[in-house]
């Protein structure tokens, strides 16, 4: 089953952490699929090409189906899963965090790299833009000029996205509405306009918190 919304990352950001003269350097990207996770590690590797280490860990899916880390020859335990971790009690989905470390000259311990990657890596998401995902129902509706005012306002009312509104001979409205609401959007608009406009589910998206 669909989750009905889940967290994850705007943009790439960059941040960086400096612990007993050890640079931590933490960058943190949306991903699709593990290819472009490969690839973008392949791409950070290539620019901190002289780093110590270029530890990352990933996950995909709304369901943490598919979880990745790498410990990049640090000590087994004390750098790839600490990321992960940071990514999974975040509840953030599709994300990647490389973390790249430039030694400094003083030994952490096993202790102190768990706490520099898990803090580079919380650094990380604070600063980057975590959004919501809204599973969506996406509807066209087609309605005279006469209804249209009404149509807006009931819409409005319900917090209902209007997405786009295309003015011809008749008034299309694009409008995403999120499944949790658990409208029948269709009877709404036949009660608005007495059944003279149409409506059409066109299909099922994940929409950005932030375009309602």
């Amino acid at each position: 089953m669909c989750k009905a919304e889940f967290l994850t990352v705007a943009k790439p950001s960059e941040s960086l952490y400096t612990v007993k003269k050890s640079k931590f350097i933490s960058n943190v990207v949306p991903i699709k699929d593990n290819e472009e996770a490969e690839d973008y590690i392949k791409k950070i590797r290539k620019k901190y090409w002289d780093a110590t280490h270029n530890v990352y860990a990933y996950v995909l899916g709304l369901n943490d189906d598919i979880q990745k880390f790498s410990d990049d020859g640090e000590p087994s335990g004390t750098a790839g899963k600490p990321v992960l971790e940071v990514i999974k009690s975040n509840n953030i989905k599709n994300v990647l965090i490389v973390v790249t470390r430039y030694f400094g000259g003083i030994l952490l311990g096993a202790g102190g790299l768990v706490r520099a990657y898990s803090e580079s890596a919380s650094r990380g998401l604070k600063n980057s833009s975590i959004i919501k995902k809204i599973r969506c129902n996406a509807y066209k509706i087609v309605t005279d000029y006469n209804m249209l005012g009404k149509v807006q306002w009931e819409l409005n009312q319900r917090n209902i996205i209007i997405s786009d509104i295309n003015y011809t001979e008749n008034v299309q409205l694009n409008i995403y509405v999120p499944i949790i609401y658990n409208i029948d959007l269709e009877q709404l608009i036949s009660n608005i306009t007495s059944g003279s406009a149409l409506i059409e589910l066109v299909g099922n998206y994940y929409v950005t918190q932030y375009d309602f």
